[in-house]
């Protein structure tokens, strides 16, 4: 033994037979783990402590989810939405963040286990669930919850489809992880405060909502119990994030990856490696530096399981009837309706005034991408008489100079008393015509919306609108009748084929 090893050295015994050799390193380290468990104490037994009453609720609800009847009208509901998402990617293949998303989708592609809609790509489920995330909010037209300020179906939806397929569940355990995490995420921003959450923390509802949804759809997908459940919500809060920045970016990238592809991927990453053995937190939602207090220290952890498995929050969510942002669907439908009592053309028309909620009109005034302008949609609207898919993502068309002259004549007004009606998107159109007319259109519920939803064969025309451009008449048909009879389908894979595009 050298000099240096020697002096370090306290105590040389025989302990059981064999040698033990203690030295002052050692004894200082258990000096110190014993300190910092006397200083310290209350975080130790946090990691220990039993979960409580709310998130034991809300853990078995979710773990029960995969093998819960639901009543008929949610099912069905739940498929326009499944199908309402599935359009969404479909139609955004040819968008700028799904091609980042594909080409991401591409490079990653090792373990050939789960789809990207709209390709012939398969690739790790991690990987699909990112890009289905971004290829859903692609294009403006995927749904939204409005008392929660979230888009639920952009995470929700991928994440179950690349966990379903990974376990190759059927397709009824696939419509009960959906309408799981439709249940979930919303009532996680609901917790927290929804719009008046972002801004006044700056944070995004959108990401933060959606991740929860995901992880709730994921780990039904991938049968976790109640306790891994548990830790589904821990790695849900510890992934939550998000910033309201989005609302600068021009080119729609970055927000389709924090409305959708970060949380979708977050969700499916959580749920895979609680299933594989991965523990956690048992409750995140109580004790010490939990999620809410760290978030939003005003909530009340009841509305995490407020009339849970009584109001299925799928029910509340928005289908959108036009491919445009959400603030902009009253408008169109106040010219819709306007125009069709009224059959005026757009070389009548002076000016147009468009009112709607304070909080809305900064989303979408005057913006350099044509699907979230609103002054260039209702001119676009006010030509055409309607708005398509196309035309909601022709760029080149804001340069039109019948446009251009059209939409200096649209005047967006931030409303207040519209305010104070949020989360309903009210909205009052008035257009005054060359020879002094007053029209005037407003609209308390939106086409779409709980309070006036699209029918089955609405929804199936927007539907088929969106994704026979692409898929063809065959596959989308085939793709239509697929999800409308998913409780039918004994594997999710199934769908693979009508959902790919060769």
């Amino acid at each position: 033994m050298d000099n240096d090893r020697c002096s370090d050295v306290l105590i040389d015994i025989v302990e059981g037979g064999r040698p033990r050799v203690v030295t002052r390193r050692s004894v200082l380290q258990r000096v110190g783990w014993i300190v910092a468990a006397a200083v310290f104490p209350f975080r130790w037994a946090a990691a220990a402590d039993a979960a409580g009453p709310v998130v034991t609720k809300l853990a078995d609800y979710m773990s029960e989810a995969a093998n819960r009847a639901l009543p008929e009208e949610i099912i069905e509901k739940t498929k326009h939405h499944t199908l309402d998402t599935l359009a969404a990617m479909v139609s955004g293949v040819e968008l700028p963040p799904a091609r980042i998303a594909i080409r991401f989708a591409r490079a990653h592609a090792a373990e050939r286990v789960a789809t990207v809609v709209g390709t012939n790509v398969l690739c790790g489920s991690i990987e699909a669930a990112l890009a289905n995330g971004m290829l859903a909010h692609s294009d403006e037209t995927d749904d939204s919850h409005a008392p929660s300020h979230t888009h639920p179906g952009c995470a929700v939806v991928p994440a179950a489809i690349a966990t379903g397929e990974q376990f190759g569940i059927t397709g009824m355990h696939f419509l009960r992880a959906v309408t799981l995490g439709y249940d979930v995420g919303p009532r996680i921003m609901m917790t927290l405060g929804g719009l008046p959450f972002q801004m006044e923390t700056h944070r995004s509802s959108h990401s933060i909502g959606a991740d929860f949804g995901a992880a709730a759809a994921a780990g039904c997908a991938a049968g976790l119990n109640s306790q891994q459940m548990r830790w589904v919500l821990d790695y849900a809060a510890q992934q939550a994030s998000g910033i309201a920045a989005w609302q600068r970016d021009t080119e729609h990238v970055e927000k389709s990856l924090v409305f959708g592809g970060m949380p979708a991927r977050n969700g499916v990453t959580a749920a895979l490696l609680i299933q594989l053995g991965a523990s956690g937190v048992d409750d995140i939602m109580a004790g010490a530096d939990n999620f809410l207090l760290a978030f939003s220290s005003k909530a009340d952890p009841a509305g995490l399981i407020d009339k849970l498995g009584e109001r299925y929050e799928v029910t509340r969510t928005t289908i959108k009837k036009w491919t445009v942002g959400s603030p902009i669907q009253a408008p169109l439908d106040a010219l819709e309706a306007l125009m069709k009592k009224h059959p005026i053309t757009a070389d009548q028309v002076q000016t147009v005034v468009v009112r709607v909620a304070t909080s809305e009109a900064k989303t979408v005034n005057d913006r350099e991408m044509p699907d979230i302008s609103l002054q260039h949609m209702v001119a676009v609207m006010l030509i055409d008489k309607t708005v398509s898919f196309r035309v909601a993502h022709d760029k080149a068309r804001m340069q039109d100079p019948a446009v251009v002259r059209l939409r200096a004549k649209v005047e967006l007004v931030p409303d207040e008393e519209l305010e104070r009606l949020y989360p309903r998107r009210v909205t009052v159109v008035e257009v005054t015509l060359n020879d002094g007319t007053r029209l005037t259109e407003r609209i308390q519920a939106v086409r779409g919306t709980p309070d006036n939803p699209m029918t089955r064969d609405e929804v199936v025309g927007k539907c088929r609108d969106l994704m026979e451009p692409f898929l063809g008449k065959a596959n989308c048909t085939g793709l239509i009748r697929a999800v409308l009879e998913l409780e039918n389908t004994k594997d999710i894979r199934a769908l693979r084929p009508l959902l790919q595009r060769v």
